[in-house]
């Protein structure tokens, strides 16, 4: 189980370019990895707009933000073009970095459950270590906690 001050389990996935990019390419920065269900879905689009919108804030902080779902890197690539998303999307077509981080759960809509993703955001400092884990993420003014924990780290 993932927990704060613990290190955050190492991986490597595609981009929406199809690049390898792994947690180990932001040493010394802060990182914000962000975990959602699916591109182009209304809340998923509004937390990558929250994110893209207060980028530069992140990067005065020297903090990287990363998205990933276990959506394909075209989708990625769809979903980062049309809103214009200056950070990585990661695909984890395979779950298994949503499975080390315990966000592939079983959820209910409508009363039928099934398994997929746990809207969830998960900040590591500059030594690789989960600094501040935010489970169940309520998307309106998620961004402004996440800025304010990284500033606060």
């Amino acid at each position: 189980m993932l927990e704060e001050g613990k290190k955050g389990p190492a991986f490597t996935l595609p981009n929406a370019d199809g690049k390898k990019v792994s947690l180990k390419d932001f040493n010394g920065q802060k990182i914000v990895l962000y975990f959602y269900p699916k591109d182009m879905t209304s809340g998923c689009t509004q937390e990558a707009c929250d994110f893209r919108d207060a980028f530069p804030d992140f990067s005065k902080v020297n903090a990287v933000v990363l998205g990933v779902s276990p959506d394909p890197v075209k989708s990625h690539k769809k979903f980062a073009d049309k809103h214009e998303l200056p950070f990585e999307l990661l695909s984890d077509e395979n779950k298994e970095v949503v499975e080390k981080y315990g966000v592939w759960k079983e959820k209910s809509m409508y009363g039928k459950k099934y398994m997929g993703v746990e809207r969830t955001t998960v900040i590591i400092d500059e030594n690789g270590k989960v600094k501040k884990i935010f489970p169940k993420v309520k998307v309106n003014g998620h961004v402004e906690e996440v800025l304010q924990a990284i500033k606060e780290a």
